[in-house]
């Protein structure tokens, strides 16, 4: 008789519950199934549609104060998921449930780059519920944070893509929200900024909040957060401490580009097959709880 690990009721209410989720597309290819070949029968070929599986079924539990990094190569579903729990895609399969309104950073504040920095900042707040006080209380962090100094009066036309998502992530994280999202906007370069949004990133967990992270720089992952994750061509594959999970991450990349194909693949499946994976279910009362 195989014994059955007991449930784990969690103590508070969950931040974001990912539950059997799964993304699938439908997009057209070139590739041939009959027909002529060359190049005659390349321009000659109707287009196919294939179904791509973004994201595989898989299931999450964020909990407040958590600080998740996701990580993994580039096509591997970091997007998707992040698009799916800020509710912009519906999934194929499962579903997202949040506690409230998660915040896309660069997408709920939506700039306008022939205006100054400093409108800018007004209309990012506005769009995101802010009232006029409530702005002009916060509107010196927010220009701090960002760390763009005289530059917010400039149009933001004239911003480099660093400056640019210093302002989105300091109006973002200006409305203490219970969830905020970022993709990637943190890899600036700038040393004063990474304290200062790491700071920043602090409060917002001392604040009850649930931030996920998208990164391509580990050391931010491993910094910034306090739980990360790996995906791989859609399939979940670690879910644990940032040291842990970076460090696993990096060896396998690391067999990758020394063509040790065999070797990453294992990495791959231990990884995988020590996973631990999440089951939602329904209690009595339907509540939800995790094991």
């Amino acid at each position: 008789m195989v014994a059955t690990e007991p449930v784990q009721y969690l103590q508070e209410p969950p931040s974001v519950v990912i539950d059997r989720v799964s993304m699938q597309f439908r997009v057209p290819t070139s590739e041939a199934t009959e027909g002529p070949g060359g190049l005659r029968g390349l321009l000659r070929r109707r287009a196919n549609m294939v179904t791509v599986n973004a994201l595989n079924p898989m299931s999450l539990v964020a909990e407040r104060g958590d600080s998740i990094g996701i990580v993994g190569r580039n096509g591997s579903g970091k997007s998707t998921l992040m698009k799916l729990i800020c509710g912009q895609i519906s999934p194929t399969g499962g579903a997202v449930y949040a506690s409230s309104t998660p915040v896309m950073l660069g997408v709920n504040a939506a700039l306008v780059p022939e205006l100054p920095g400093d409108h800018n900042v007004v209309l990012g707040c506005l769009a995101m519920g802010l009232s006029r006080e409530e702005i002009n209380e916060r509107y010196e962090s927010i220009v701090e944070l960002s760390g763009l100094e005289k530059a917010i009066h400039l149009p933001m036309r004239s911003y480099s893509s660093g400056m640019a998502s210093r302002l989105r992530f300091a109006i973002a994280a200006s409305i203490d929200p219970e969830i905020l999202l970022i993709d990637e906007a943190l890899n600036t370069g700038d040393a004063q900024f990474a304290d200062r949004s790491k700071k920043r990133m602090a409060e917002l967990r001392e604040n009850a909040g649930c931030v996920f992270l998208v990164s391509h720089s580990l050391g931010t992952v491993k910094d910034m957060c306090t739980r990360a994750v790996w995906i791989d061509k859609g399939d979940l594959l670690m879910d644990g401490h940032p040291k842990d999970v970076v460090k696993t991450y990096q060896d396998f990349t690391r067999h990758l580009t020394k063509g040790n194909n065999i070797s990453a693949a294992k990495i791959r499946d231990e990884a995988a097959a020590a996973l631990t994976a999440t089951q939602v279910l329904e209690r009595t009362t339907g509540r939800r709880r995790a094991r």
